[in-house]
């Protein structure tokens, strides 16, 4: 397979550039299963950065902390200006209970630990993981504000939010980047977020693009999966989604062999045609997985290519919900307006 570079693109309207494609780096440490070992996944994310893949995604919740920490080792080897490094805060995991917290001070505490854990002096563009139903959007971007001013954040995201918190929080600061589900099993985002993201000129990074591996290999990667990868439990994957979402796959894997490409690759392919505000930034723990993901890049699709794929992932195309019922989504990301007084 000959080596691909990958490209550069603006994401949002504030003057970030990032790879064309990102690097997702959950699976390393956590959620998917157990830890990979340390050594290898470092050896991954300085491939990826020689690559041309320099948005690394994480979070404060991945491990918890440990994701962080993985990616403050790899940052250590004089790589830290050639990448955009994204985080995240707002999930806390306190004895196995999950909490949304939006409010200042959280904010603020969940920055500060994650600059000591990533070992750097500024979060290039740092996300609401989940929005706090709680408090109001503005009081959440407020403080965020603050965190721009003092030089601790360049950019500031939203992740699964809604349209009306996009334009909320939007108005209180300038909003870079909206990380969201998009891909070919998950395609609901494109009837208002999508539109918005575009209106106001905010990027899109779209995650799970490989529909959480079911893209790339099918239904035969549930059997594989271990009792602590949180897939095992996701809706789509149950028994009774499955074989009906089999049908996706083997529609999707038949134009692939037709254009002599992996299935992975026609899907993220099909996400990079979608505009060049939009970052995929699909994850692996292997390198010969990151050099396949990397080759879409250069996989062009036609119109007729495209529509051919579209109509295949309509919405009747897959059973199940993207979550267990008690993970918030942008469904869920309305929150109280503003108080008149209420500081931002």
């Amino acid at each position: 397979m000959a080596a691909t570079k990958v490209g550069r693109i603006k994401l949002g309207s504030q003057g970030l550039e990032v790879s064309a494609q990102g690097l997702g780096c959950m699976g390393m440490s956590a959620i998917y299963g157990p830890p990979k070992p340390e050594a290898d996944m470092v050896a991954l994310i300085h491939h990826a950065i020689n690559s041309g893949v320099t948005l690394l995604d994480t979070s404060d919740v991945y491990g918890p902390h440990t994701n962080e920490i993985l990616l403050g080792k790899a940052l250590k080897a004089g790589v830290r200006n050639r990448v955009e490094l994204a985080t995240k805060f707002g999930i806390h995991l306190t004895e196995g209970q999950r909490e949304i917290r939006g409010d200042p001070a959280s904010v603020r505490a969940a920055c500060e630990g994650s600059l000591k854990r990533l070992g750097v002096d500024c979060i290039d563009l740092y996300y609401q993981h989940r929005i706090d139903t709680r408090v109001p959007i503005e009081v959440t971007i407020g403080e965020l504000k603050k965190l721009v001013e003092e030089g601790k954040v360049k950019y500031i995201g939203l992740s699964e939010a809604s349209a009306s918190t996009i334009r909320r929080a939007h108005a209180v600061h300038p909003i870079t980047a909206v990380q969201l589900e998009w891909s070919l099993w998950s395609r609901d985002v494109e009837e208002e977020i999508v539109p918005t993201c575009r209106e106001l000129g905010i990027g899109i990074v779209a995650y799970s693009p490989l529909g959480r591996g079911f893209l790339s290999s099918g239904p035969k990667m549930v059997e594989t999966l271990s009792n602590d990868d949180f897939r095992k439990y996701l809706p789509r994957f149950q028994p009774e989604n499955l074989k009906h979402n089999e049908r996706l796959y083997e529609q999707v894997n038949k134009i692939a062999a037709r254009k002599e490409c992996t299935p992975s690759q026609l899907a993220l392919a099909w996400i990079h045609h979608q505009g060049n505000d939009v970052c995929p930034i699909p994850g692996t723990t292997k390198i010969e997985n990151f050099k396949q993901n990397i080759a879409a890049v250069a996989l062009k699709l036609t119109p007729e290519e495209m529509a051919e794929l579209e109509s295949i992932a309509s919405a009747d195309a897959v059973k199940g919900d993207r979550y267990i019922g008690t993970f918030a989504t942008y469904h869920e990301s309305e929150t109280p307006p503003l108080s008149s007084g209420q500081p931002v």
